[in-house]
């Protein structure tokens, strides 16, 4: 018998490399697609992290109904008069307490070794800072209109009306973006993510408490009126509740955006400086 094997199919020989250069390679993501990329995946932490939504959710109404109706006869003789006061600085205090998230969320990427990877990739670097930030706004929407909502089901009333009310909306999103980057700096500076959210914690509560958000500081000692005079917090508060209440002028708001700028020209280049120098 004969054993000779059957005859192999001719193989067309292909230049080295051919079969790499097959498919196209796809384009480059644009500085706006990686950053709504990155932005999506904050969002999706709160998954992760469901005790985020406790802030956005338990802090606005723990806030406005103890403060109302525990305190507000003690602090205005009148709970409705009180929650005139207090609801726009509820709303700001609520937001911010939920940018320290930002800080602690990016430190723990640069723990866990996901930074590195990410920067690694061949996108917009700043897409990592930007979309995280971006996702982070979102967050601080749904806390500000879920505490309007809940002063406005137990009598709160808005002498801006709906406009006011949208650009105090406005107002504080552009300041809690800015105040932001101060937490991204912290992000990259602190170990851990706990001492990212403690640090955070105690900055925050320095700045609301030492504000105008639960009492008239003309009722305070003089020392504290003076610190509560130089507290951007304090200005902030006073804007938003102006534009909420139909009462804000040019100077207030002027004021706000300039702390803004001051926030943003400090602590962004810092905060991209590190970036770009980080180590494990």
């Amino acid at each position: 018998m004969s054993t000779t094997a059957p005859a192999q199919p001719e193989v067309a020989e292909r230049p080295p490399g051919s079969v790499f250069r097959a498919r196209a390679r796809p384009p480059r993501p644009t500085a706006l697609s990686a950053s709504l990329t990155f932005a999506w995946r904050a969002l999706l932490k709160i998954k992760h992290v469901p005790q985020q939504l406790f802030d956005i959710i338990a802090v606005p109404i723990v806030f406005t109904l103890v403060f109302t109706y525990m305190l507000g006869g003690a602090l205005a003789r009148s709970t409705g008069e009180y929650l005139q006061f207090l609801l726009p600085g509820v709303v700001t205090q609520t937001v911010l307490s939920v940018t320290m998230y930002t800080g602690s969320t990016l430190n723990g990427d640069v723990a866990q070794g996901v930074f590195d990877r990410f920067r690694s990739l061949p996108i917009w670097r700043p897409a990592i800072l930007v979309g995280a930030l971006l996702g982070d706004a979102v967050r601080y929407l749904i806390a500000s209109t879920l505490a309007i909502a809940i002063g406005l089901l137990i009598g709160f009333h808005p002498g801006g009306g709906l406009a006011g009310v949208l650009l105090a909306l406005l107002l504080l999103l552009v300041f809690a973006f800015s105040l932001s980057w101060l937490w991204t700096t912290l992000g990259l500076v602190l170990r851990t993510p706990q001492s990212v959210t403690q640090v955070s914690m105690t900055v925050l509560f320095l700045l609301t408490f030492a504000s105008n958000i639960f009492v008239d500081p003309r009722t305070m000692p003089t020392w504290l009126q003076a610190a509560v005079a130089v507290n951007p917090v304090a200005h902030l508060v006073t804007a938003v509740r102006g534009l909420m209440h139909g009462t804000a002028t040019l100077a207030q708001i002027a004021w706000v955006l300039l702390c803004c700028a001051a926030l943003v020209a400090v602590f962004a280049p810092l905060t991209m400086h590190r970036y770009r120098h980080q180590r494990e």
